[in-house]
């Protein structure tokens, strides 16, 4: 789904600044009290994630979350009259400190309105779309048309396949041709009716789904396809099964794990890159000829193509960009076996976190040569480009990680991927930071 990924951070900055500014205006002698102003942005963060205040959903609107929207103003409520009994600040009349709050409210209330008439403009004028096809035809199409034809949403609707001949100028051609179809016109998302389908056909649909990048939903019947990673969504009155849900689809998680990746990569180039680097520069020129860091093309997110930083643990070799490292390499340096049994070669890799290309934690980013082979010969390994690689992940912590050996060295990457894909916290990322930095540490790392 493509997302504008300025959106959700632009409302909560805008949040912010005007509970700010506005306590600011008014209650100069609390805002200025001690702590008050950690608490009332801190107390904003911890209320708005725990309700998922933010849009997620392209087909969210203003009355959809009305209700979450009043429930925060009751809960952030109680926060505000809360503090002045902590920060002891009793200058202030009820009354007044009530009609503050009312402002507060009126004013993220206008936003709001405002944001949304300015996402309907901007997909009125087929900005941020996404292009959909549905497989098979039944009494359900034309309820989903109608959610498509809203220019709101944003959808792109392409036409539909059935296997019933059909004149209807969206009726693109049988079941069998929309395959190529759907590749051929940069589909992004596929809508089967299951009722038409055959199981075998849509176990087909989701092999197709889980090896190219294609987000694929069913409109249920009784068929009996189930899978952990399903998750139901409401189009109108008709339930949609999503095949490959995810914590990390919602906007408002995105934005979380960004903050995390921007602090801990920051936190890292300034207190451990920026005098380690010269001194790894020192020691590399006195081990081995070349430069001090390798950069290498590696497949990220949506299968793009970006630039791997790491410190240089190798001599110079026309296979670098071919051949993984095996145990006991030749290519590897003296100082090479020391940066890689600790994992130090990988810091470099922070930069990319910083820039964007790169998570903090996700699945291990692999050569654009390696990816091609295994997408061909690994079932569902494209699913974990669904989202940013990591420096870390849960199959490295794992002890997934190294040299692959055998054909299950990479299946059991791709499940631990695939399973932290689709069970994605913040908790789980800080876990497996602490975990990556205990195994190196203890040079448990890699062996070679």
């Amino acid at each position: 789904m493509k997302k504008s990924n300025f959106i959700i951070p632009l409302s909560f900055v805008v949040h912010i600044l005007l509970i700010n500014l506005t306590l600011y205006a008014y209650l100069p002698d609390t805002y200025f009290n001690g702590y008050s102003i950690l608490y009332y942005n801190l107390t904003w963060i911890i209320t708005t994630y725990s309700l998922n205040f933010y849009p997620t959903a392209r087909r969210d609107g203003f009355m959809t979350n009305l209700k979450t929207f009043v429930v925060l103003f009751v809960i952030y409520g109680l926060v505000y009259f809360t503090s002045f009994v902590f920060l002891g600040m009793n200058s202030y009349a009820p009354i007044y400190l009530s009609l503050v709050y009312v402002q507060i409210c009126v004013l993220l209330t206008l936003f709001r309105i405002l944001f949304y008439w300015s996402k309907k403009l901007y997909r009125a004028k087929g900005y941020n779309t996404t292009r959909v096809v549905v497989i098979g035809k039944d009494k359900n199409l034309q309820k989903l048309k109608r959610i498509f034809d809203n220019p709101e949403y944003g959808y792109r609707y392409m036409g539909y396949f059935d296997n019933v001949k059909s004149d209807h100028p969206t009726c693109l051609g049988d079941i069998e041709s929309s395959f190529n179809y759907i590749f051929e016109n940069n589909v992004e998302e596929v809508y089967c009716m299951a009722s038409k389908l055959s199981k075998a056909e849509i176990q087909y649909v989701m092999k197709i789904a889980d090896n190219s990048l294609k987000r694929i939903k069913i409109i249920p019947d009784n068929k009996e396809l189930f899978s952990s990673a399903m998750s139901i969504e409401l189009y109108g009155a008709v339930p949609i099964l999503n095949l490959r849900a995810s914590p990390l689809d919602l906007d408002y998680s995105n934005f979380i794990k960004r903050i995390f990746d921007v602090l801990i990569s920051s936190f890292a180039i300034v207190f451990l890159l920026s005098w380690l680097t010269p001194l790894l520069y020192i020691l590399m020129k006195m081990d081995s000829k070349g430069p001090l860091f390798f950069k290498q093309q590696r497949h990220g997110v949506n299968r793009e193509v970006f630039w791997c930083y790491k410190f240089r643990s190798m001599g110079k070799s026309i296979t670098s960009n071919t051949q993984m490292a095996t145990k006991n390499d030749f290519r590897v340096t003296s100082l090479g076996k020391i940066l890689r049994k600790t994992s130090i070669d990988e810091l470099p890799q922070f930069f990319n976190v910083l820039i964007g290309d790169m998570s903090v934690v996700g699945p291990r980013p692999h050569m654009v040569v390696h990816t091609q082979e295994y997408e061909n010969s690994v079932d569902r390994y494209l699913v974990r480009h669904f989202i940013k690689p990591g420096i870390t992940g849960l199959a490295q912590v794992q002890g997934c990680r190294g040299e692959i050996i055998d054909r299950s060295d990479i299946i059991n990457r791709v499940r631990y991927d695939i399973f932290y894909m689709e069970k994605w916290s913040l908790a789980l990322d800080a876990k497996i930071v602490f975990l990556t930095i205990y195994n190196a540490i203890k040079g448990e790392s890699r062996a070679y």
